[in-house]
């Protein structure tokens, strides 16, 4: 295994300071739009600040990797995690304080009375699903495949499958907590405070879990590779002015984005759920998943994957469980966020997804067959929502819903036996035994 500083030398400053320079210079012309408001069709408009906010996740992931060389290993936990998905976080704040406002202003409904579209309410719920959905069906078999891909020609053989080291058990019982709990949100015409108190714990509780696991080297890749070789000081402040440079891109684009998607949605003729639900989280998450990606290509497929568990992890619990409050703060009341049917059916599938998902980590390992289910099952609800008639109102979201829910009950039951060890090392082991007997060099490439 190389060491931090063995890494810092593979450092190319022109190739990764001009990746930093894009990235900046991609969020000028965003920014200039937000404060010089000129007048540009509703497309451009959604093109020029979504790829501010691009521009911006990357900073911030990059930052958030170096940060990782000067704070403590529990403050690193909790204040990265949040950060990382920020981009995503700041664009769904965004629809759920409309829908409070909107519920505030004309009492029930999440907008005027009359108004044509989707609601805040259902926009803010639409990103949020489809964020999740595509951590898993995209982001996790991605992975897969890249190292499968990879690996013959840099070990010589295809691998079988890619493994999480044990002490990502944690992540894995984690997540176990907020799926089951998320099987039941369908259940429910309203995200209630409760529901967000119980999410949020789940999410506390696991921040506090991971705090305990010893520091380790990071594993930088590409700007974040050169700036991990500044001298402490200058590093340190290029951290900082990263994080304040991309945290008010991300704030002042984030609401013009969001308006300037739905327009372009109305003026093209195309669903602006549709929009909300996939393009923003894409444009996101972009970062998250090329840093995966690329883990994946240099073989080092337990950080390529356990960062996506860990986010999945975040985003099924701060995520979902801060709308609620969101939408409390700007409605002034308590009434939970409306969930309508469409909704609903939307809720359910992602829960069933990462049900199906939560089995096929239940060994610790995704294998090449199951990636290729994760990624065509994720594809499955637009193939069948192309041949099924719009009348039959949702039928493909209750079918895959019922594909992963059968498919995960079946791994589950054969798997049944893991579930109990799986769980002690999530929630009891110590880090320590959970590390010792991750250090057995026989596990190959796939661990590392």
């Amino acid at each position: 295994m190389t060491t931090l500083r063995e890494e810092l030398r593979d450092v190319h400053p022109g190739r990764q300071g001009l990746g930093v320079g894009l990235a900046i210079g991609v969020t000028v012309p965003g920014l200039l739009l937000r404060f010089l408001h000129p007048e540009l069709p509703h497309p451009e408009e959604a093109l020029i600040l979504g790829s501010a906010i691009v521009g911006a996740a990357f900073l911030l992931s990059w930052a958030a990797e170096v940060a990782q060389l000067d704070i403590s290993a529990g403050l690193a936990i909790a204040a990265l995690a949040f950060i990382a998905v920020l981009p995503e976080y700041a664009v769904d704040m965004v629809f759920a304080w409309k829908g409070g406002d909107a519920v505030q202003a004309y009492g029930a409904a999440c907008h005027p009375p009359g108004a044509a579209g989707e609601d805040a309410c259902s926009l803010a719920l639409a990103n949020m699903t489809g964020a999740n959905r595509l951590l898993i069906g995209i982001g996790w078999s991605l992975v897969v495949l890249i190292a499968y891909l990879r690996s013959r020609r840099r070990l010589g053989e295809r691998i079988s499958d890619v493994r999480l080291e044990r002490a990502h058990a944690v992540e894995v019982s984690f997540l176990a907590l907020a799926t089951v709990y998320s099987l039941t949100l369908p259940l429910k015409r309203t995200i209630t405070l409760v529901d967000a108190a119980i999410l949020v714990g789940i999410f506390a509780a696991y921040t506090w879990r991971i705090s305990r696991a010893p520091a380790e080297e990071p594993h930088l890749v590409g700007p974040a590779r050169l700036i991990g070789t500044f001298r402490t000081g200058r590093r340190r402040a290029a951290v900082v002015g990263m994080f304040l440079f991309s945290a008010a891109v991300i704030v002042a684009c984030a609401e013009p984005f969001a308006d300037s998607l739905v327009q372009t949605g109305r003026q093209l003729g195309i669903s602006e759920f549709l929009l909300v639900q996939w393009l923003a989280p894409l444009a996101s998450e972009a970062p998250e998943l090329l840093v995966a990606g690329r883990y994946a290509w240099r073989l080092n497929t337990n950080a390529g994957l356990g960062t996506l568990v860990s986010s999945k992890v975040n985003q099924w619990t701060l995520l979902v469980g801060t709308l609620p409050i969101v939408f409390a703060l700007a409605s002034s009341g308590v009434s939970g966020l409306p969930i309508d049917a469409h909704q609903r059916e939307e809720i359910l599938l992602t829960a069933a997804q990462s049900f199906f998902g939560l089995a096929v980590l239940a060994t610790l390992s995704i294998s090449i067959r199951e990636a290729l289910m994760l990624f065509t099952l994720f594809w499955a609800q637009f193939v069948i929502g192309a041949v099924v008639p719009e009348s039959a109102g949702g039928v493909e979201r209750i079918v895959v819903s019922a594909a992963y829910l059968g498919l995960g009950s079946f791994l589950f039951l054969r798997q049944a036996p893991l579930i109990g060890p799986l769980l002690r090392d999530g929630f009891r082991t110590s880090y320590a035994a959970l590390n010792a007997s991750d250090a057995d060099p026989a596990d190959g490439a796939t661990r590392r």
